[in-house]
C-alpha cells in the first residue's frame, strides 16, 4: 500500500493486492493496518521529543538519571539519549526475545531491558551500531518521565490527537483492531499467512497502521509538528528534530533525533525504513518540498523480492517528480593504484553479535573489499550487497563509479574502518586474523571432510572386507584405538549438526526459536561442548598411541588428521562462543 502527502493534502492513498489471500480482502489504505516495523522508532523519538519539549528530558544527560536500574559505564562514559537517537551507543546487538508469536513466551519491553542488558562493542559515541535495544530504552524512558505506559503515551499523544484511529503500537493487537490487520507472508503463494509478529523491543518496531494514518504522521511532521488544530510538537522543536544530531563527512548520510537524514538527487530527504519477518516499509519526507511518501508490503515475495521492489519504488518516485542532475563521474587519483590496497580486506559490521554462540555466524559473514590492477576496487553496495566498482576521488574516499555512494577509509581506536555515506548506522571494521571468515571457513571445512569422511570409510571398510570373507588383521589394540576414535568422531558429528540445526533459523529469520523459554536447550548445547572437547583429547592420545603400537603409516597419518579434525571443531567452538556459556545473545 501507498500513500503520499504534499502542501499539507492527502495527494495519493491506495492500497494493491490482498490484505488476505485465502479470503480474498482487499488491501485498503484506509483500513488495512499493516507492521510498520522500525519506521515505528519515528513515533518513540517524536515522543522522546515531546518531553525534550515539556523540560523533562535531556538529550545530552546520562540515560542512567532517567532509569531504576543502571546501564554499566563501561568504558567510563555515560551513554545519553543522543547517543541513542544516534545508534551511537556502543552497544552489541542482541537477537534473543527480539520477536515472538505467542505471547507467553513475549516478556515486557521493561522485563526485556533488565533482563538483556546488551554487553558494549564501543564506548559511547564511538562508533555507530544500530540497536533495537537503544531505542526500547528510550521507549522505556518516555514511560518513566510522563508517567504513562509507553503504549497508552503514543496513543493519547500522538495517535487520538492526530486522527490516526487505525494505529496502535500494543501488543497482542487489541480486539477492536483484529477485523482491520493485514495478514502477512513469507511469499504470496504461502498455504498460510504468518502469525501476528510480536515485537518484545517494543518501542522499536511494535507499530500496527494503515497507510491512510501515516499519511497524518506525515504532515504532522511536514507542516511544522501540526496537523488539524494539534500541536505534536512546536515548530522549534520540529525544526530540531528534523536537523542533524551527529557530525559527519560531507555529503554523507547522518541521523536527525531518530530520522534518517539523506540527500536524493540534490535534495534533502528525512526517513526511516522498517522490516519485520514479513512487512516492509518506508517512509521519506522531503522537508523543502512539502511532500511526504509511505509504503509497505505485507510479503518478503520471492528471493527477498520485496528490497529490490522498494528500493525501486522510491527512486522511480523521485527520479520522476524530483530529478537529480545526471552522475558525471570524478576523474580518479593519480595515487589510486597505490591506494586501492589500503582499504582492501576483509571486514566485520559494528552492529553484530560478539559474545553467545550466534556470534559464529557473523564469523562467517563478512564483507570483502578487493582492489583492481586498475586502482579501482569492489564492494557491496545496495540491499542485496551487489558488487560494484568504486574509484578514488579523494585521498582515502571512493566513489561508486556512475553513482553517488561514497567509502571513507579511517581509523577508529586503531581499527581499520570503512565509512559507508548512504548508512549512518554501522561501519565497517577489519576483522581480525583469528576471526576471519577464510581462518574459520577453513577450519570448519576441512575438519568436516576428515570427520564425514571418516564416517563413511568405516562401514565402507567393513563392507568390504565383507564381500572379500577377509579381516583388517588389525591387533587387539589397534582395535580399541580405532573404536575410541571413531566414538569420538560420532560425538564431534552429532554436536555440530546439532549446533548447525539451532543456528540455521536465523539464515532464514525465523527468530521466534531465540527466547528464554529455550535457555535449557542452549544452556545443554553450550555444556555440551564439554564433550567435543573430550573428542579432541581422545583424538590427540589415539594419535598418539598409534605411533606405540603396531599400525600401518597411512593409519597413523590418518590418525594426525582425525586428531587435528576434533581439535579443529573445538577451535569452531571457543572462536563461535559456542562453548561460552553465554545465554545472553
Amino acid at each position: 500500500m501507498v500513500s503520499v502527502v504534499k502542501d499539507g493534502q492527502v495527494l495519493f492513498q491506495k492500497g494493491y493486492g490482498y490484505a488476505d489471500v485465502k479470503a480474498k480482502v482487499p488491501m485498503s489504505a484506509e483500513t488495512s493496518m499493516v507492521r510498520p516495523g522500525s519506521t515505528s522508532k519515528l513515533f518513540t523519538w517524536t515522543a522522546v521529543m515531546q518531553q525534550v519539549q515539556a523540560g523533562k528530558l535531556d538529550l545530552d544527560r546520562d540515560v542512567n538519571d532517567y532509569l531504576d536500574f543502571k546501564i554499566p559505564q563501561t568504558f567510563g562514559k555515560p551513554i545519553t539519549l543522543r547517543h541513542l537517537m544516534n545508534h551511537t551507543a556502543g552497544f552489541e546487538e542482541g537477537l534473543k526475545d527480539l520477536l515472538a508469536y505467542d505471547p507467553k513466551l513475549a516478556p515486557s519491553n521493561e522485563d526485556y531491558l533488565k533482563q538483556h542488558p546488551r554487553p558494549m562493542l564501543f564506548a559511547p559515541g564511538q562508533a555507530p551500531g544500530y540497536s533495537n535495544y537503544g531505542v526500547a530504552l528510550a521507549g522505556y524512558i518516555v514511560q518513566r518521565v510522563s508517567g504513562e505506559p509507553f503504549d497508552a503515551y503514543v496513543d493519547r499523544h500522538i495517535f487520538q490527537p492526530l486522527g490516526m484511529l487505525h494505529s496502535t503500537t500494543a501488543q497482542p493487537l487489541p480486539a477492536k483492531f483484529e477485523p482491520f490487520i493485514a495478514k502477512g507472508y513469507r511469499q504470496a503463494s504461502d498455504p498460510a499467512p504468518s502469525p501476528f509478529e510480536l515485537v518484545v523491543t517494543a518501542p522499536a518496531g511494535s507499530g500496527s497502521a494503515t497507510a491512510s494514518d501515516m499519511a497524518r504522521f506525515m504532515l504532522a511532521h511536514l507542516q511544522q509538528g501540526k496537523f488539524n488544530g494539534y500541536e505534536m510538537l512546536s515548530p522549534a522543536t520540529t525544526a530540531l528534530m528534523h536537523s542533524p544530531s551527529a557530525q559527519t563527512r560531507p555529503g554523507f548520510n547522518v541521523m536527525a533525533h531518530g530520522f534518517f537524514r539523506e540527500f536524493r538527487n540534490g535534495r534533502t530527504l528525512l526517513g526511516h525504513g522498517g522490516d519485520t519477518i514479513v512487512f516492509h516499509s518506508d517512509l521519506s519526507l522531503l522537508p523543502d518540498e512539502g511532500v511526504g511518501i509511505f509504503l509497505s508490503f505485507n510479503s518478503r515475495g520471492k528471493d527477498s523480492a520485496v528490497y529490490l521492489a522498494r528500493k525501486a519504488l522510491m527512486e522511480g518516485f523521485l527520479d520522476r517528480y524530483f530529478p537529480g542532475k545526471p552522475v558525471v563521474d570524478a576523474p580518479a587519483l593519480a595515487s589510486a593504484t597505490k591506494d586501492a590496497p589500503l582499504i582492501a580486506g576483509r571486514y566485520q559490521t559494528s552492529r553484530r553479535v560478539e559474545h553467545g554462540f550466534l556470534s559464529a555466524l557473523y564469523l562467517m559473514n563478512q564483507t570483502v573489499i578487493t582492489a583492481n590492477p586498475d586502482g579501482t576496487i569492489l564492494a557491496p553496495s545496495g540491499p542485496t550487497g551487489e558488487m560494484v566498482t568504486f574509484r578514488e576521488v579523494a585521498p582515502q574516499l571512493w566513489r561508486k563509479q556512475g553513482g553517488l555512494q561514497e567509502l571513507a577509509l579511517a581509523n577508529v581506536d586503531g581499527v581499520k574502518t570503512v565509512i559507508d555515506s548512504e548508512n549512518p548506522v554501522s561501519v565497517l571494521q577489519e576483522a581480525p586474523f583469528l576471526r576471519s571468515a577464510p581462518l574459520t571457513l577453513s577450519i570448519l571445512g576441512l575438519s568436516l571432510l576428515v570427520l564425514v569422511s571418516a564416517l563413511v570409510a568405516w562401514p565402507l571398510g567393513a563392507l568390504l572386507r565383507r564381500a572379500d570373507r577377509g579381516t583388517s588383521g588389525a591387533s587387539p589394540a589397534l582395535h580399541r584405538l580405532r573404536r575410541w576414535q571413531r566414538i569420538a568422531v560420532v560425538v564431534d558429528v552429532v554436536y555440530l549438526t546439532a549446533w548447525i540445526i539451532l543456528i540455521m533459523p536465523v539464515l532464514s529469520t525465523d527468530l521466534a526459536l531465540y527466547n528464554g523459554g529455550n535457555d535449557w536447550l542452549f544452556g545443554l548445547m553450550q555444556l555440551s561442548g564439554v564433550f567435543a572437547l573430550a573428542a579432541a583429547i581422545v583424538g590427540v592420545w589415539v594419535a598418539w598411541r598409534l605411533f606405540r603400537v603396531e599400525a600401518t603409516r597411512l593409519s597413523r597419518v590418518w590418525g594426525v588428521l582425525v586428531a587435528l579434525a576434533l581439535a579443529g571443531i573445538v577451535w569452531i567452538g571457543v572462536v563461535g562462543q559456542l562453548m561460552s556459556l553465554n545465554l545472553n545473545y
